[in-house]
């Protein structure tokens, strides 16, 4: 079954000349505003000159997209990508609201879902953690080859679930919405008590540039928990977002602590330790939509200089959880959620359990390349109060556990488990 999306935008047939144009504009930007210019050095060069005959030459959009994302790929950082406006295809992450590792299997090495977040896609299909993929619309794919989904399509895939069994499941997704299609959202926040005086607080992602909607929830989910003598943030799968992670971050201490800033590469100086205390302060998600706009006039000098804007915690008051926190997390928590993590690690705020973390921050834009393409590019490094700069550096656990896939296939969570007995001896104070 296909949705109808005709009123989305379509890519364009390309002439040779639109080619060459859009991949000029791409490396211009790329010169003038890519966080690590340094990165841009003859290797980059070499990598230019080798894909450049198959960009110029490819015969179809989808074929164009491809050989810009392969060159792309050369440079090896986070939040660097080219696509067209139509969003036409997307990763597992943010079409299915899952993630998935690979590892052999009795069917040979496939690609295993790991975090399957309510209320999305691949949820709402049936998916599990631990189930097999074997192929997506009929055609086989296994790593190292990622799947993609089309937009605005029904899509079928075959899984091996825990009963061992192939079955076929279809997955919608998105949904129209207006003129527009847009993904199907998992539940942003999930709670519960896990025993006596033990919260659970799950967050998939955080939407929204200062995520409003994100903070009020986590705030009514805290407070639908009551009194908690401890509680576990889980942050697995947690592919990052917006300001919105500032409200986890608030609930870890009672005060206003310095959390971190992003730099382009023109303000990266030897005297930042000095300047950064001059830097303009963010210490509050406003509670309504309302409020957004006195807030960017509030900060609109900083943003139209460029300038740096330090986030620090809203100063929330004491909890009875406070000092007795643990963080799940995997190799999938990234970006704002890690900004968490490096929070917690430096003000030794909550013990980490789980996986090493992606290593995936960097604040990013998009710029229009011409025909309705777009590039998507870091124009600076995050760090954290201390000085430490995260893209490229997992973060390690206080106590590693892996995720055991053979073991989820069995309803068992080794990790929260882990997370559970942990809190239960005390070790996480």
């Amino acid at each position: 079954m296909t949705t109808d999306h005709s009123n989305q935008a379509t890519p364009p047939q390309l002439s040779a000349r639109d080619r060459h144009a859009i991949l000029e504009k791409v490396l211009a930007i790329l010169e003038k505003r890519f966080y690590r210019p340094e990165k841009l050095d003859d290797d980059w060069r070499a990598a230019v000159n080798r894909h450049r005959p198959l960009i110029e030459a490819a015969d179809t959009a989808d074929a164009f997209e491809q050989c810009m994302s392969d060159l792309l790929a050369e440079l090896h950082v986070s939040h660097l990508g080219f696509f067209h406006g139509s969003a036409r295809r997307a990763s597992s992450r943010a079409a299915l609201s899952a993630t998935y590792l690979a590892d052999e299997t009795p069917f040979g090495k496939r690609w295993i879902f790991q975090d399957v977040h309510s209320g999305g896609a691949a949820s709402n299909a049936g998916i599990e953690p631990g189930d097999i993929l074997l192929s997506v619309d009929g055609r086989e794919i296994a790593p190292p080859e990622h799947p993609v989904f089309a937009m605005g399509k029904q899509t079928g895939l075959e899984i091996i679930g825990k009963d061992d069994q192939i079955r076929l499941v279809a997955v919608d997704v998105a949904r129209p919405k207006g003129k527009k299609l847009h993904f199907v959202e998992p539940t942003l926040v999930e709670v519960r008590h896990l025993e006596n005086g033990l919260g659970y607080l799950k967050v998939a992602m955080f939407p929204g540039m200062v995520g409003v909607e994100v903070a009020n929830e986590i705030t009514r989910a805290i407070e639908k928990l009551g009194k908690m003598d401890s509680l576990i943030i889980d942050l697995r799968g947690n592919t990052g977002g917006g300001i919105g992670a500032l409200r986890i971050m608030s609930l870890l201490t009672p005060d206003r602590v310095p959390v971190g800033f992003a730099l382009d590469r023109n303000r990266v100086t030897p005297n930042l330790d000095s300047e950064k205390q001059q830097f303009r302060r963010f210490h509050a998600i406003p509670a309504s939509k309302k409020a957004l706009w006195p807030l960017a006039l509030k900060f609109a000098p900083a943003m139209l200089t460029n300038k740096p804007v330090v986030l620090e915690t809203e100063g929330l008051g004491r909890r009875d959880f406070h000092g007795n926190v643990i963080l799940l997390v995997d190799r999938h928590t990234a970006s704002a959620a890690e900004m968490i993590v490096a929070f917690a690690r430096e003000n030794n705020l909550a013990r980490i359990v789980g996986e090493n973390t992606a290593g995936r921050l960097l604040s990013a834009t998009s710029v229009k390349v011409g025909q309705g393409f777009r590039l998507a590019l870091p124009t600076g490094a995050y760090y954290t109060w201390r000085g430490s700069v995260l893209e490229g550096t997992p973060i390690e656990p206080d106590e590693l556990v892996e995720f055991d896939w053979r073991g989820s296939r069995g309803n068992k969570d080794r990790q929260l488990e882990y997370a559970i007995e942990s809190v239960s001896a005390g070790q996480s104070r």
